[in-house]
């Protein structure tokens, strides 16, 4: 990870001396390093009350020189979290070539979303049953548009053009051009009501066919950026059309992933709403907002880093998550890939000696869920600290 173990030990023990000047025993125990942040695992001597280590969290900040600490309990101890001074990027390519060499395939229809806190390749399969349809909410500078992109992206490299086709509407003309290239996109990218309208029309129709003959593939993936843009915009036609497709569309093997800001009833509908299963959630502007996105009461959307800091909700469960990302070079090499590479495995990009794009410990654990990969731990993870 480029985070040194020296570093680690000196904040662990600069936490330590904060706690035992205001009185609290406690010691560290260990913790993890993300792309994002550092979570230290403190475990504080009995008795003592959460809430007066929580009140120590500017404390342990300013001591820390960091702009923020978050504090509270996970489990039977007391996470304490820092946000790195540099992040890192959890770069795309570099992490499907890691997935690529595990013993288990990536299955079909299943997209690469990044990596949860401890490391684990996190995945997404659009066709699982509790999948169908994927929200991607957060405001500007969370990186939603950089997410769908990226989720597109590994759906396209994993699945064949046979297997998985890709529609795209971008009412503001610049989110979703770099995917103008894939191979997988169905005819340009539409931007104008007019056009969006008639592409939904016809997608509706093929729902319909699809159902008559009870036929699901291949899979059409719908995608949208700025949804609410385009349901206050576009005509009452548009909003119906989309409500449709998303009450319906799983069945026949069509699927929407739809970027928006504010995912709320009186935004995009609450027929519109009710649909999407699957919630990616960024940094929003406030508590009210992060109720609205996920869902969930309390669930901590206020207070992600941005530029790829995610919540993953589905069933009111939630996992944070660093996204992956690609820039552009990245996405033109993938397309030439696909346009000349030969069925088979196939390896991303130049040779990475460090293939996930981070460097650290790994481990083999697998996890066989819709919504995770085999895992690997890519981030090292801090050993108990003993001392005499």
């Amino acid at each position: 990870m480029g985070y040194k173990r020296r570093t680690l030990e000196y904040q662990s023990d600069t936490i330590e001396a904060v706690l035992a000047r205001h009185k609290v025993q406690g010691r560290v125990n260990g913790g993890i390093v993300t792309p994002r942040l550092v979570r230290f695992r403190l475990s504080p001597q009995a008795g003592t009350k959460v809430s007066k280590v929580s009140a120590l969290a500017e404390e342990i900040a300013l001591a820390l020189g960091s702009r923020e600490a978050r504090i509270y309990r996970h489990g039977g101890e007391i996470s304490v979290e820092v946000p790195r001074a540099k992040p890192e990027p959890v770069r795309l390519l570099p992490l499907c070539n890691r997935l690529a060499e595990l013993p288990n395939p990536i299955p079909p229809h299943t997209c690469v979303l990044g990596v949860e806190e401890n490391g684990t390749p996190l995945l997404l399969r659009l066709t699982a049953p509790d999948v169908s349809h994927v929200l991607i909410a957060g405001t500007t500078g969370s990186g939603k548009t950089a997410l769908a992109r990226a989720l597109l992206t590994s759906l396209a490299m994993h699945n064949r053009q046979c297997e998985v086709q890709i529609m795209l509407v971008d009412p503001k003309g610049r989110g979703f051009g770099p995917l103008s290239c894939l191979p997988h996109i169905l005819g340009k990218a539409i931007s104008t009501p007019d056009e969006v309208e008639s592409r939904l029309r016809w997608l509706v129709k093929e729902m319909e066919h699809r159902d008559q003959e009870d036929r699901s593939r291949p899979v059409l993936v719908l995608a949208i950026d700025e949804l609410a843009d385009l349901i206050q915009t576009g005509s009452k036609a548009i909003e119906k059309l989309l409500t449709r497709l998303v009450q319906r569309g799983r069945e026949a093997g069509i699927h929407v992933v739809a970027c928006t800001q504010k995912p709320t009833a009186n935004q995009i509908g609450s027929g519109m709403t009710a649909n999407f299963p699957v919630r990616l959630v960024g940094s929003v502007a406030s508590k009210d907002e992060a109720r609205y996105a996920t869902g969930v009461a309390d669930s901590g959307a206020e207070k992600l880093e941005g530029r790829g800091d995610f919540l993953l909700i589905t069933k009111g469960e939630m996992v944070r998550f660093q996204s992956a990302w690609l820039g552009q070079s990245d996405m033109k090499m993938v397309a030439e890939q696909m346009m000349h590479s030969t069925p088979g495995p196939r390896h991303w990009g130049p040779k990475d000696k460090s293939p996930t794009g981070l460097s650290g410990n790994h481990s083999n654990e697998q996890n066989q869920t819709n919504l995770s990969s085999p895992a690997t731990g890519f981030f090292g993870q801090l050993r108990d600290r003993l001392r005499g």
